[in-house]
């Protein structure tokens, strides 16, 4: 079994910041890419941002320069560094793992979404 738990999600006024964290547990013996992606409401999922195992990262344009990802291999935790917050940000975030178990293969595992509101 894998669990997946984010935290750091909230409320906060446009220009400000939130940082996200996912932390994995589990029978884990390999983590691949992690990444964030978001869903708003009545739109569909979309990508914020990616980093593989060798720390090689990737942005969804609306958050370049905004957004930081990063990773704590030791910690099996994703961070998600949110900065100049717009109320466009505003959405449930989710954090993935591609990761894989004992005697298991390569797959992807989800957390339980984080809610983001940015207003006044």
């Amino acid at each position: 079994q894998v669990q997946l738990v984010e935290s750091g999600g909230g409320l906060v006024g446009p220009g400000g910041s939130l940082r996200l964290s996912c932390a994995a547990s589990g029978s884990i013996v390999n983590f691949y890419t992690m990444g964030w992606y978001r869903q708003a409401p009545g739109k569909q999922r979309e990508l914020v941002a990616t980093i593989t195992s060798g720390g090689v990262t990737n942005y969804a344009d609306s958050v370049k320069a905004r957004f930081t990802i990063s990773r704590d291999n030791a910690k099996n935790t994703v961070y998600l560094q949110m900065s100049s917050l717009k109320p466009e940000d505003t959405a449930v975030y989710y954090c993935y793992h591609r990761l894989r178990v004992v005697l298991g293969v390569p797959n992807d595992y989800w957390g339980q979404g984080t809610q983001v509101t940015v207003s006044s």
